[in-house]
C-alpha cells in the first residue's frame, strides 16, 4: 500500500469527540453483532437470525445474519479501540441503511413500533465518525503518528 493511501485510512482529527461517540457506538454495536453471531445477551445466534432474515425477505439469511453480526460485532470492537474508525463505521453505517430500509422503515420512525429510530442514531453516529476519524486516544492516532514519523525520515 502507498504511503498516501495509509495516511488517509489513518488520518484522524485530534479531538475528544470522536472518543465520545466511539466507545458507546462501539459497545452499543459488538452487542448487536454478539447476539448474531454468538447468541449473547439473550440474542438467537447465527441460525435463529438467518431464519427470521430470511423470513423478512433478506436471503439467504444465514449469509445476511453473518454479514450483519461480523460488521456490528467486529465493527463495534474497531470503533472501541479507535482502529480502522473509519472503514469499521463506513462498514456499520451501510449495515444501519440496510436495516433501516429493509426492517423498520414501513413502521415509522419510533421504536415502540420496531421503527428506525434507534438504526437511524447509530447511522448519523458511525456516518460522523466515518467523517472525522478515530480522534484522539485511538489506534488510528497512534499509527498515523508513527507513519509520518516514518516518512519524515
Amino acid at each position: 500500500m502507498s504511503q498516501q493511501l495509509l495516511n488517509k485510512i489513518f488520518t484522524t482529527n485530534n479531538s475528544f469527540a470522536s472518543l465520545v461517540l466511539r466507545i458507546p457506538v462501539g459497545i452499543i454495536l459488538a452487542a448487536h453483532g454478539a447476539q448474531k453471531l454468538f447468541a449473547w445477551f439473550g440474542g438467537y445466534g447465527l441460525a435463529g437470525t438467518g431464519q427470521w432474515m430470511e423470513s423478512i425477505g433478506l436471503a439467504p439469511g444465514y449469509l445476511m445474519a453473518l454479514l450483519a453480526g461480523t460488521a456490528e460485532f467486529f465493527g463495534g470492537i474497531a470503533l472501541i479501540l479507535g482502529l480502522l474508525t473509519r472503514p469499521a463505521a463506513l462498514v456499520s453505517a451501510f449495515t444501519m441503511i440496510i436495516a433501516i430500509f429493509s426492517v423498520h422503515a414501513a413502521n415509522g420512525l419510533f421504536m415502540s413500533n420496531n421503527g428506525y429510530e434507534f438504526a437511524l442514531s447509530l447511522l448519523a453516529a458511525t456516518s460522523a465518525l466515518a467523517i472525522q476519524g478515530g480522534g484522539k486516544y485511538s489506534f488510528d492516532l497512534f499509527i498515523a503518528n508513527k507513519l509520518n514519523s516514518k516518512g519524515a525520515r
